[in-house]
């Protein structure tokens, strides 16, 4: 049988400074489920890895080349707007 780390008074004790209710069962539950936790974090720990886990894909420059290219004529660009005076789009004001 598995050595468990985590005892139920533990877990009530943890539950109290959480102020959560636990019922004896619910304590029960959540003890096997916390060393279940445990246990998983284990296995991670003595994994070997040949690369950090915080970047596990390479990391590459994902955005285009800027280009330059002509510019929309202002008559166009305000066209579809009805917020729009003397030539400029026209915003909220601001304070």
């Amino acid at each position: 049988m598995k050595k468990e780390k985590i005892s139920e008074d533990t877990v009530m004790h943890v539950a109290k400074l959480a102020r959560i209710n636990l019922t004896p069962k619910e304590a029960k539950k959540y003890q096997k489920d916390m060393n279940e936790i445990l246990a998983a974090f284990k296995v991670l720990k003595d994994v070997k890895a040949n690369r950090p886990s915080f970047h596990p894909m390479d990391v590459k420059d994902v955005l285009r080349k800027d280009e330059l290219e002509k510019c929309l004529p202002r008559e166009e660009a305000l066209k579809n707007t009805k917020h729009k005076e003397r030539g400029y789009f026209k915003g909220p004001k601001a304070v």
